[in-house]
């Protein structure tokens, strides 16, 4: 009977961390490894609701991967990208502009970011049915081939890539972001399963001040300095910490706590001198609610009637998270946006509400 032979996945090898001597902001380190116990939760969804209102990004550590596993998935992550050819990857191009869906290949070029110039981002973006083998343009039949060269061709036959992928999604929701979920759940003081429902023309600035629109975004640290998150102080990088997830809050869990938690203002620019040669590869996790959501406050919540919250519009006006979804996918690196009465901001106004960006 003829063997599969299954090619090697090459190593990806990341960059050496920074040594320049950069602002860090001081983020909360969320150590999940103490949500096992009901009393370590409680003490967890304190750490959260104070570095989530404050800084709004966090560390997760001790998060049930380990820095093997870590390396094996930045191993697979960086296939897409640099293991499929161009013309290849042509095939497998999504049109989020269109279809308000982030699906396949989002091309460099895609956007437009600032002074007419167009980005130099490549996502391959792939979705929970690689998992579940759903019709859709990014489940394991339809992925690039270089992708599914080792996919099971006989019960008899997985393979550790394609095992890889099986078990990460559903690891990484099952695990981690319910665990998050449920801690959120216990910052407002609600039942802990209530969620379970060029460079100088853009001033060296990739992508733009701006939130992300889902409810949880998990990103995988990686060395090479670029992300920075918007503090009272001004801007601030965020500091590589090995094999911890950075997590941060997207809009429709700002319309959901009515303002309580905020969507993160964040942007990508370009890295220090020293590590300017390398690409930086990213392992991103956006959450949604389900689309039939309607993004108005959780008025249960005893927090939200203490503290009062802050309507980005009428509650029989808020979208879906469906419409809001559509809507911030179809218009970013796409719209016009209209100089903003504040400094440094531009906006515009989707679904009767006012997005900002901050540039």
């Amino acid at each position: 009977m003829p063997s599969l032979t299954v090619p090697q996945t090459p190593r990806y090898v990341p960059a050496l961390p920074t040594k320049e001597n950069l602002q860090y902001a001081d983020l909360a380190i969320i150590d999940l490894s103490k949500a096992a116990t009901a009393e370590g939760r409680a003490e967890l969804a304190v750490e959260l609701r104070e570095g989530l209102t404050t800084r709004g990004f966090c560390y997760i550590i001790n998060h049930g991967y380990t820095q093997a596993q870590n390396e094996r998935m930045f191993d697979i992550a960086d296939i897409p990208m640099s293991g499929v050819p161009e013309d290849e990857k042509r095939a497998y191009t999504g049109d989020s502009k269109k279809t308000g869906i982030f699906q396949g290949y989002k091309p460099r070029q895609y956007w437009h970011i600032d002074a007419g110039v167009r980005d130099q981002h490549e996502h391959y973006n792939c979705s929970h049915t690689v998992n579940n083998g759903g019709e859709n343009l990014t489940s394991l039949a339809r992925q690039p081939p270089r992708l599914q060269l080792d996919a099971p061709t006989s019960t008899q036959t997985i393979s550790s890539r394609y095992r890889c992928l099986r078990t990460f999604q559903p690891w990484l929701w099952n695990s981690d972001l319910t665990a998050l979920l449920r801690l959120m759940a216990l910052s407002l003081e609600l039942p802990e399963d209530t969620s379970e429902e060029e460079e100088v023309q853009t001033k060296n600035v990739w992508m733009k001040g701006h939130t992300d629109f889902g409810s949880i975004t998990l990103l995988w640290s990686q060395p090479v300095a670029a992300l920075q998150i918007q503090t009272k102080e001004g801007w601030r990088w965020v500091k590589h910490i090995e094999n911890a997830l950075l997590m941060n809050i997207g809009d429709s869990m700002e319309f959901l706590t009515g303002g309580f938690y905020k969507g993160t203002i964040h942007r990508v620019v370009q890295p220090p001198i020293d590590q300017r040669g390398y690409t930086r590869l990213s392992m991103i996790y956006f959450s949604f609610l389900n689309d039939d959501v309607k993004l108005v406050p959780l008025m249960a919540s005893p927090v939200l009637q203490r503290v009062g919250v802050e309507r980005r519009c009428e509650d029989d006006a808020a979208p879906t998270m469906k419409a809001w979804r559509v809507a911030r996918i179809s218009a970013y690196g796409a719209s016009d946006l209209q100089k903003g009465k504040e400094p440094g901001i531009e906006e515009e106004v989707l679904n009767g509400i006012v997005v900002k960006h901050y540039n």
